[in-house]
């Protein structure tokens, strides 16, 4: 059995969670496991009456472009809890987009909200962390950052930048004492998803990824990702030479 790479989070009660993103999908589906687990959450995203439905949590609505207002989130988080011990980035957008069809706006909204927004979040929770040289920060990517494919031209390169990201914040972090999570999902029902107009392959519920996510939060894991019967397949994807990759993903997708 491997050693963690992070510590293990060995229970949920009183944890005080920050989880951005939370409006609908995997977001959402979290913080409610973690309620009702007894942590303390709070959650953001633009739609202020869709977090006002989440029985429990600390609604602080906002837009994760607006690096100010994520810094103004996290003072009243530190005012009011003293402290954090998760901040889990689940913001995202996603557009189907290939070369034929190229969208500059639309890329630059990807990168505005999927990266750059990661960027905001680290900004204001960052200085935090490294006072109490402890906690986590997890973020959600996707296993279109593993490698490239079909109709994610826009979506794919944004979530390979956030795996690098939380590879190199690991190397930093880890010595401090804080634990840094990459959560790479396959496909998950969520009005994201619902744009895709082809067969997703081991498509799970929003309430089944936030379990996958709890246990490999728990299990102390860098690279949670699932399901695994899935994701496992596009990794091993990732060792073949380029030419026979391009060839299998273009078979199997049909694209």
């Amino acid at each position: 059995m491997t050693m963690p790479l992070n510590p293990r989070i060995t229970g949920w009660k009183e944890r005080r969670v920050w989880v951005i993103g939370a409006s609908t999908g995997i977001g959402r589906a979290t913080a409610v496991a973690l309620l009702q687990r007894g942590a303390r959450v709070a959650v953001s995203a633009r739609n202020a009456q869709a977090l006002q439905q989440i029985d429990g949590a600390l609604p602080l609505p906002l837009d994760v472009t607006d690096a100010r207002a994520l810094r103004a989130a996290m003072q009243s988080l530190q005012r009011d809890w003293g402290g954090l011990d998760l901040l889990l980035y689940c913001a995202g957008t996603y557009r189907p987009m290939r070369a034929t069809e190229f969208d500059l706006a639309s890329a630059l909204q990807h990168d505005d909200v999927n990266y750059r927004g990661a960027l905001h979040a680290l900004d204001a929770a960052l200085p935090l962390f490294n006072a109490q040289r402890a906690g986590h920060i997890a973020l959600v990517s996707s296993v279109a950052g593993f490698g490239g494919l079909p109709q994610a031209l826009a979506y794919g390169p944004t979530k390979a930048a956030l795996i690098n990201l939380a590879e190199t914040l690991y190397l930093d972090l880890r010595p401090l004492g804080i634990g840094v999570h990459v959560i790479n999902p396959g496909f998950v029902e969520t009005p994201l998803t619902a744009q895709n107009t082809f067969a997703m392959p081991a498509l799970i519920t929003p309430e089944q990824a936030a379990a996958a996510i709890l246990a490999g939060l728990e299990a102390g894991r860098f690279d949670i990702h699932f399901p695994r019967r899935f994701t496992l397949w596009l990794k091993l994807l990732q060792l073949l030479p380029r030419g026979l990759y391009f060839r299998i993903v273009s078979r199997f997708t049909g694209l």
